[in-house]
Order: C-alpha cells, then structure tokens, then sequence
C-alpha cells in the first residue's frame, strides 16, 4: 500500500512541478518555433508514458499484493497484449522523432537571400568577420593565424581586403533578417548557442560548420560556448545584440576592415616621449611604477594591453565608478591623449623603457597561491608573461600591490561591470573564485616568483 502511494504522490509531484514551475523557456527571438514545437511534443508523449506507467504500477501493486493463501498465476506469452504494446510504442516513438527530423531538414537548408557573418571561437572568447561592400568574405588559413592576425586572413585574397573585422565579444544583427553564421575555431571544440535563438552548433577545428536563424525581436542575449572547452570555459560568454538595420549598419562601420588593420602604421616613440611627460609625474621617469602615488609599473607591459586600458580610460570604460578612486585620476590623463595616434605613439616610447621587476611588497603562502594560479595560466600563462591571443595581460614582475588592488575591484564590481568593458567580464568570473583577500595575496605572492 505505501509502495503504491508513494507511486500515485511521485506522479502528482511530478505533474505539479511541470505545469506550476518558473523553470521553462526563455522567451523566444528566432524563427524557429517549429523547435520549440517539437520538445513540446517530446514533453506530452514521454509524460504520458511516465504517468501511464507508473500508475499501472500503482496499480498491480495493489491488485496483485500478497494475499494469504492466493497463488500466482504463470502466463508466458500474451500475444495480443505484446503487439498492443509494440503497437503503441512504435507510435509513440514516430510521433516524438518524426517532427524533428522535418525541423532538420530546414535547419540545414539555409534562405538564399541570407546573410552570411563569420563567428570564431578562441579560448575562451568571440570574435566576428563580416563581409565588406563586395559581399564576399576573403579566404583564411591556419598558416596566417597570428597576433596580428587573429583570424587567419589571407594578404593576398583582394576579396578579404574589405572585410570588417570585429574583436570583440558583442555581436550584432539586424531585425527580420535570415542570417548565416559560419562557425569556426582555432583551436577546440566550442559551441556557439543562444538560448533564445532555440538554435546551436559545434565549432569543430579543421571544418567550417554553419547555422542560420532570423532574429524576430530586439534586445540583448546571451551568447555561450555550449562545449566544454576548458578551465576557462564558463567565461567563454559574449553578447548578441538584436537591433534595426540602421543601427546595425552603425555599428558595423565603426571597426576597420582587414585593409585598414594591415595599414595601421606604427606608433612612434619619438613623437610619444613628450606626450609621456604628463605619464611621468606619477608613473615615473622609467615607468617603473610609484605606490606612493598609486600608480603601477608600465614598463614591460604588452603594447596591446596599455593602448587598450588608455582607450577605456578615455571612452569611460574605466575609472567612472564611484568607488574606483585612483581610476578617477587616470581618466584625465588618458584625456591628454587627443586620438588614437597619440595613444599608439605614448605606447611606442613606454616600449623603449628598460624593464625592471616592481619590487615586492605581498608576501604571503605561496603555495596555496600556486593552486590558485593554475586556473590564472589558462590565460596569462604559466609564466605570468601574458598573452594576447586570450587577452591577457603580463602579471609576472609587475606591480604586485596593484594586481591586489584589482583583483578586489573586479571581485567588488567596481571593474569589469561597464558594458563598455568588453573583457572586464571575463576577469571578473575569474576573481570570483578568490574566497577573501588572504586568498588574493596568496596567488600574488606565488606570481612574485614568476620571475
């Protein structure tokens, strides 16, 4: 009897659960309801099935329980009950896979007035090729993929030439458009899915996968690597923005085509050493750092990283929160800096500086420290020397008392929050692992010895 209720209760809560939870779908921005649809239709039939099972269960648990002196009765085969059953299982399964296999055969057949974007995944960030004025996206190849060259463009397809490259994780669309997205890595497998898109695939290195969907509404969406793909892989998270094709084409003539970024001339130390001059009065003559002025070492820092800190300086990216003090007095600063040729040029003289470690001031466990960085190496490497294919910058031999004092802003929210801080996110997930600032110390002090 008890047996036999728990059943009927398990059935009931279970019924409950699904009809009453807040736990469903996200609202839906594609064209592909025929999606939803089908799990639908996969939910009615394996919950019938739970339902009708489990009370039958129920059932001859009661019918058939023990009964002093009863006897049970043998019937090996019951050939109308086993072709009721073979009957009905061989609907159930024809009804739970035959609309998805008519999902598939639209979700391979792209539109012929569709879009095409390139999407690639790196460890563990996004970034994006479009088509320029010609419509055709140029050839690429792993043998081309470089710092410089992040995506692997061929320099001599003139059909790459004007294709506008965006390096950053915010995507966006435009509305009532069908696009295609081809889908690469360089190198593991990711997966490229927004939930409220209802559409995924896998980014398989070697191969150019492909998926399409018509964005139907506006908004913000989370885009997230749906493969695991390493330590890093729950901040491998970007943006896709759903917006009106003129603010769309806004957006998209903002970054420089793969033309513009092979002509970019270098930046000059000596036209940079006079703007430095302002630089100097707090980070030093050397740019070797000044803690009594807060500010850190800059000398030996990667030329990317500065030039893209300056620029969220300037743009408010960074030092506009109320609690982000000594970023409040960078941000004037960065203001000296009239275009991005003055900031290239600053960057070009803090290169010709000599490189000295900062000196130490953290010192704490260094080996509780080296658990931690483990994780941290994913992306600034095993040696701290930084990396710009994962955007990250040089930790070893820098300033450490700065790299704690990040560490809690990122913790606190006072860095890496501003939507205009496309990395900061990352890092912020990152910090997050840190349980209390003895934990900070300790993973500073163990990159103190990566020297």
């Amino acid at each position: 009897m008890v047996v036999a209720i728990v059943l009927v209760l398990l059935v009931l809560g279970s019924l409950l659960f699904h009809f009453l939870s807040p736990w469903y779908f996200t609202p839906i921005a594609s064209n592909w309801q025929a999606m939803d649809d089908t799990i639908s239709i996969t939910f009615w039939v394996t919950g019938f099935v739970f339902v009708a099972i489990n009370l039958f269960m129920a059932y001859a648990v009661l019918r058939y329980r023990y009964r002093k002196g009863g006897r049970a009765m043998y019937e090996p085969e019951n050939k109308k009950l086993e072709l009721w059953l073979t009957g009905l299982t061989t609907v159930g399964v024809a009804a739970m896979l035959a609309p998805g296999l008519f999902v598939w055969a639209k979700f391979v057949e792209v539109p012929k007035d569709a879009a095409v974007f390139e999407a690639l995944g790196k460890q563990w960030y996004w970034s994006y090729r479009f088509p320029g004025k010609d419509g055709k996206l140029g050839t690429v190849d792993a043998k081309y993929v470089s710092d410089k060259n992040p995506f692997g463009m061929n320099p001599d397809d003139p059909d790459g030439q004007d294709d506008v490259l965006v390096a950053s994780p915010e995507l966006h669309l435009p509305l009532g458009r069908p696009v295609k997205a081809l889908l690469r890595s360089v190198d593991v497998l990711h997966d490229f899915a927004v939930p409220q898109f209802r559409a995924k695939m896998d980014l398989v290195p070697g191969l150019v996968t492909y998926i399409w969907f018509t964005p139907t509404r506006t908004g913000k969406f989370d885009l997230l690597c749906n493969e695991l793909c390493g330590v890093g892989h729950f901040v491998m998270r970007g943006k896709v923005v759903v917006e009106e094709e003129r603010e769309f084409q806004a957006w998209l003539s903002s970054y420089p085509t793969f033309a513009q970024t092979s002509a970019q001339a270098a930046g000059s130390a000596a036209a940079g050493k006079p703007l430095y001059a302002v630089c100097a009065a707090c980070h030093g003559s050397q740019a070797e750092g000044n803690p009594a002025l807060h500010a850190p070492k800059l000398s030996g820092q990667g030329d990317w990283y500065l030039k893209r800190q300056l620029k969220y300086f300037k743009n408010g990216a960074r030092g506009t929160h109320d609690k982000d003090v000594f970023g409040k007095m960078m941000a004037p600063m960065a203001a000296t800096l009239g275009d991005d040729a003055a900031i290239d040029n600053v960057v070009a003289y803090i290169k010709t500086l000599p490189d000295n470690p900062a000196p130490r001031t953290v010192t704490k466990s260094t080996t509780y420290g080296q658990k931690t960085y483990v994780t941290c190496g994913a992306c600034h490497g095993a040696d701290g020397r930084g990396l710009q294919a994962t955007n990250a910058p040089r930790l070893a031999g820098m300033s450490d008392w700065y790299l704690v004092t990040q560490l809690k802003n990122f913790k606190q929210g006072i860095r890496g929050a501003h939507p205009k801080d496309m990395y900061g996110p990352q890092m912020a997930s990152m910090a997050a692992i840190l349980a209390d600032d003895q934990a900070t110390n300790d993973l500073v002090a163990y990159i103190n010895t990566l020297r």
